[in-house]
């Protein structure tokens, strides 16, 4: 990962369609495209690519997230289930809409517990959002039922996972919703951009009229638009649409180079001794953009960070110190440093998940690296690597396992 790295004549093509027409809003001025509409090619690219029948283009991985819990009812004083390790617009996108975020363990998969999941459901529970970390996939199967007893909403947050599969079908189609991100450092980009994908026509209806000020899209021009609801301005532009488009079409070459890459250095890391990997659900699903594994000991995964480091291994993230991606160092949130005010009661159970332990999680972060892949190693170069960082870890347990 990601689509940015072989960015080319294929993305500089349909860049080159929108300025030499002009226009770069998604909708309106009609006369005077020429034909061109990239955000409504990008959106039939997408249903065909993840075999979804609706796909809603949006400003950002954010704003789908946001823009899907609006669409799917979810709002004040709603609870959302969802993991301790994620991005942090996942709980920004559920403070946006008025909910409540309730953050509870994972398990070796990185993703959510489906046991936590069920221990954290209450009366006010609306919502599981389970979010597919580093190419790879939550327990769907376990979760579905979950939802499917309680009468609860399934939203996915797929925005780390575009091109990842699940028994077959892709992941962000399988739930009431599921949303991508198209960011710069996604596995296919718009350099800024998200995603709606539904299957159910209401929803997406609602999509597409709370992206645009809540017009209805159905009248001759803008002007005669009604608008059914009040709405927002998440849209797209034609120009990032337009890199979206060439990236949707390469993305099975992006996933053949990413998961051979990765296939080659999980194979050598297998045999180090001690390390063990992140449990995937449906192996031959994963979008292989990043390879996570465990050692034996917190201590352990530090001297292994900073070994690579040092020895000019690159792109390897140790989750549990990193500011954006686990609870232990969200102190924004934990602070309850806001610039928009909560209500009282959002504020208070926000502020009590906040500081809540998250000892489970914890144990299993702690251990954790995850090793990027990247599209631009031919085989050679991504065994050289392999090779190095098998021999770093082996140095590193056996000098810990002594030292013990």
């Amino acid at each position: 990962m990601p689509g940015y790295e072989l960015f080319g004549a294929q993305e500089r093509k349909e860049v080159n369609d929108v300025l030499e027409t002009g226009i770069l809003m998604r909708y309106g001025f009609d006369g005077m495209r020429n034909g061109v509409w990239k955000a409504k090619e990008l959106e039939k690219e997408l249903c065909s690519a993840f075999g979804v029948a609706h796909a809603q283009l949006l400003s950002s991985g954010t704003a789908a997230l946001t823009t899907a819990m609006v669409a799917l009812g979810i709002g004040a004083g709603d609870e959302v289930i969802m993991p301790s390790f994620t991005f942090v617009a996942s709980f920004e996108a559920v403070l946006s809409v008025g909910a409540i975020p309730v953050l509870v363990d994972i398990d070796d998969t990185l993703t959510l517990d489906p046991r936590a999941v069920e221990a954290a459901i209450t009366p006010r529970t609306k919502a599981v959002m389970p979010v597919h970390m580093c190419g790879s996939m939550a327990q769907l199967d376990e979760l579905m039922a979950i939802c499917k007893a309680h009468k609860l909403l399934l939203l996915e947050d797929a925005c780390q996972a575009i091109g990842a599969t699940y028994n077959g079908r892709s992941l962000g189609t399988i739930g009431d919703a599921g949303t991508f991100s198209l960011d710069f450092v996604k596995i296919i980009t718009c350099g800024e951009g998200g995603a709606v994908l539904t299957n159910n026509e209401e929803t997406y209806r609602k999509c597409d009229q709370y992206t645009d000020h809540g017009h209805d899209h159905m009248g001759k021009d803008r002007g005669a638009d009604l608008h059914p609801y009040i709405g927002y301005n998440f849209r797209i532009s034609e120009l990032h649409a337009a890199v979206g488009l060439a990236q949707v079409r390469r993305l099975q070459e992006f996933l053949t180079l990413q998961k051979r890459n990765h296939s080659i250095i999980a194979d050598v890391l297998s045999g180090v001794e001690g390390l063990t990997f992140r449990r995937i659900p449906d192996p031959a699903g994963d979008a292989g953009s990043f390879l996570s594994f465990f050692l034996p000991t917190e201590e352990m995964a530090r001297a292994a960070v900073a070994a690579f480091a040092a020895e000019g291994v690159g792109g390897n993230f140790y989750w549990y110190d990193n500011n954006w991606h686990y609870i232990r160092k969200w102190q924004h949130l934990q602070n309850g440093s806001w610039m928009n005010r909560l209500y009282d009661e959002q504020k208070k159970q926000v502020l009590h998940y906040s500081n809540q332990a998250f000892a489970i999680s914890d144990a299993i972060m702690s251990r954790c690296i995850s090793s990027s892949i990247s599209l631009l190693w031919d085989e050679s170069q991504a065994r050289a690597r392999a090779v190095k960082m098998a021999d770093i870890l082996t140095r590193v347990i056996a000098e810990n396992t002594v030292t013990a």
